[in-house]
């Protein structure tokens, strides 16, 4: 049981922290986005989100996945209909966590930003899938 419960903490830690990220990411790009081409604050940006994705954003959701799986083992839930949702959640947030690191490194490159609201909306689907895995992982509905 102590092993599980470090698990579990770790697990919600993590995921905490990737989330955080990909609620920020977003918002950095709306500013991005809302600065004029030769601006010097540019470079600041390009700076913000690439630390973000390295130092946060990609070993969160690495540690995610990792104390995800162990969970799943100790729990034997592989079975179990709430995890295949949560599972599928998880991997559509993790193809969001591919395409807003794209989107970084094209901006970085000197690519053109997107309109602000495409990034303010963008910036709601993982706010969407957080509250939906939640809701599987507390009622276990399935």
């Amino acid at each position: 049981m102590i092993t599980y419960n470090i698990v579990k903490s770790l697990h919600i830690i993590s995921v905490v922290a990737w989330m955080a990220g990909m609620l920020y990411l977003p918002r950095l790009f709306v500013y991005h986005s809302q600065l004029s081409p030769n601006s010097d604050a540019r470079v600041t940006f390009k700076t913000m989100e690439r630390r973000l994705l390295k130092v946060i954003i990609v070993p969160a959701m690495l540690a995610t996945w990792g104390f995800g799986i162990w969970l799943a083992v100790l729990l034997q839930a592989w079975d179990q209909g709430w995890l295949h949702v949560k599972l599928l959640l998880v991997l559509i947030l993790s193809g969001l966590h591919g395409f807003l690191s794209r989107e970084a490194r094209r901006l970085a490159q000197g690519g053109t930003p997107r309109p602000a609201k495409f990034y303010r909306i963008i910036n709601e689907v993982p706010t969407l899938i957080l509250i939906a895995v939640v809701f599987l992982v507390v009622t276990k509905p399935f």
